[in-house]
């Protein structure tokens, strides 16, 4: 009895376990998405193999427009004025040594003034120098005497010299001093070419010493000033192409070259400075101080990439739909999630994937429609 009870747990069992044998899992019907041909053809859909495309390899950054040291003038004046004409703009063209306005003080007379009575001076002062050292060297006048003459023809020399460089800081001929042409008014003349960019002068106006009357900026020597961080400077190289946009501005994608990179890293975020250039052309479309996005081309590179119209972005996730079978006039597309590299104009590199190859069915055209 006993042995015929055990035989039947076993047979019991052995059934048990047959029919708990896994079926193979095949795609429901509600996880496709059909479309008939009708539908492919008038939407204007279509399929394609993904293909190999070059994608660039690109170092993030970003910066301003600018301009470098030697090609940013602030105006300003050594010696305070009253504005007493001026006729120029912010946006407005000077060129080097313009006359771009006109200060007036008393100040000026006064610089005028002692330059003369120095220059009346030292005339006797060297006379007296040259007698007192002939005498000297004679032995009939003392050492103490001419000692002093070379003193004080020395010290109102020095004297003539500051002077008479004041005046010609200030535009101010020394001849005509002498001469005794004196002016209270002295005319400030641009340092270099360019334009406008700030303007602080008005009619009547007082300008301090130092003061900055008014910024001249040369844009024909813009460029792109880029801060790059640490951990990717050792891509850069002189020579690469840059590709930069002024996202406040316009969505439009300019070109610059990188001309110079920086050998020290700056600031607390530890960034590298590079300078790009610009072509001529471009620069006038650009302005000094504009905030800057681009992309440093390193290096190249070929991936499998299919159309950027074919990626489905869904909760931080890519797919395409990939062609699973075309029967009765209808074809079912999988939604396929793929991992995704590099981007350009036209195409998305998708990296290593066991469900798309080369030898995929991609919906490229139309992706859009059956998604939604």
């Amino acid at each position: 009895m006993k042995n015929k009870l055990y035989i039947l747990a076993l047979t019991a069992l052995f059934l048990g376990c047959k029919e708990s044998k896994p079926e193979e899992v095949t795609p429901k019907n509600d996880e496709l998405l059909h479309v008939t041909k009708t539908q492919f053809q008038s939407s204007g859909m279509a399929i394609e193999n993904p293909s190999e495309q070059d994608f660039e390899l690109v170092v993030l950054a970003s910066g301003k427009i600018d301009v470098p040291p030697q090609n940013r003038a602030q105006v300003t004046t050594f010696i305070g004025g009253y504005v007493k004409s001026t006729t120029l703009l912010v946006g407005d063209k000077v060129k080097k040594g313009q006359a771009l306005l006109t200060l007036e003080s008393p100040e000026f007379l006064d610089i005028q003034k002692e330059y003369l009575e120095v220059a009346e001076q030292i005339k006797y002062l060297k006379s007296e120098f040259e007698r007192q050292k002939t005498l000297f060297d004679e032995k009939i006048s003392s050492q103490k005497n001419y000692f002093k003459a070379e003193s004080d023809f020395r010290r109102a020399k020095g004297m003539y010299q500051s002077l008479r460089e004041k005046l010609l800081l200030l535009k101010i001929n020394p001849i005509h001093v002498e001469n005794g042409k004196l002016t209270s008014v002295v005319t400030i003349t641009a340092p270099i070419s360019g334009d406008i960019v700030v303007m602080n002068a008005n009619l009547g106006m007082f300008i301090a010493p130092s003061a900055i009357i008014l910024e001249i900026i040369d844009t024909k020597q813009l460029h792109v000033e880029l801060d790059v961080f640490e951990k990717d400077i050792l891509r850069v190289k002189t020579g690469q192409k840059i590709h930069f946009r002024v996202p406040e501005a316009s969505s439009t994608l300019f070109q610059a070259d990188v001309h110079l990179v920086g050998k020290s890293i700056e600031g607390n975020d530890r960034t590298i400075n590079v300078h790009g250039d610009i072509e001529d052309a471009l620069k006038q479309k650009l302005m000094s101080g504009m905030f800057v996005e681009a992309k440093i081309v390193t290096n190249s590179k070929k991936g499998l990439a299919v159309p950027i119209e074919s990626i489905i972005s869904e909760n931080n996730k890519n797919f395409v739909l990939l062609l699973v079978s075309t029967k009765n006039n209808s074809y079912s597309f999988k939604k396929v999630a793929v991992p995704i590299g590099e981007k350009n104009k036209q195409y998305v590199e998708i990296l290593s994937n066991r469900s798309v190859n080369i030898d995929s069915k991609i919906l490229t055209k139309g992706t859009f429609e059956i998604a939604n």
